[in-house]
């Protein structure tokens, strides 16, 4: 059996980062992504799929550092189905991913594209933690410009935010 599901989405919230009691680390939060359509009258569709996804170990904590609402991501990982008894003692479920690497997609200051964090050392992870100090080293601030207007512009197309 195969289990294996890769989302690319926004953040619906920040994420939110526990620790287990043998101190192994766990971070929540949520995925949106959507699909644009054109219906059968012509018209344009769009559907959004929200996704609880869950991460563990060091991805955990590099989640929980540099993530936020609404930074775009892409998560690797397996689907696995929640079961639980409410207050009212019916049965729920909801399907989650446990994430075993994620890739953020959001550039940060002048360069493009971004930077990811797989949990397994064994294969290939393109997160370098020397990648954010040479982007902040990078950035220089104009001499005869306040401290203020030091923050670069952020480019947001509001259409791919899918909430």
């Amino acid at each position: 059996m195969y289990n294996r599901i890769i989302l690319v989405g926004n953040l619906t919230r920040d994420p939110e980062l526990r620790y287990m009691p043998n101190g192994g680390a766990v971070c929540t939060t949520g995925i949106a992504t959507n699909r644009k359509f054109k219906k059968q009258d012509g018209s344009a569709g769009e559907e959004v799929c929200f996704v609880d996804i869950t991460f563990f170990g060091r991805t955990a904590e590099v989640a929980n550092q540099y993530l936020r609402r609404g930074k775009k991501i892409l998560v690797e990982g397996r689907l696995k189905l929640d079961q639980w008894t409410d207050q009212n003692g019916g049965k729920r479920s909801k399907h989650s991913v446990v994430v075993d690497s994620m890739q953020m997609l959001d550039s940060k200051g002048s360069n493009e594209g971004g930077s990811g964090y797989n949990q397994n050392p064994q294969s290939n992870s393109n997160y370098n933690n020397n990648d954010n100090n040479n982007q902040q080293n990078d950035y220089k601030k104009p001499a005869a410009q306040p401290q203020s207007d030091n923050i670069p512009d952020i480019d947001i197309d509001e259409d791919e935010i899918p909430f």
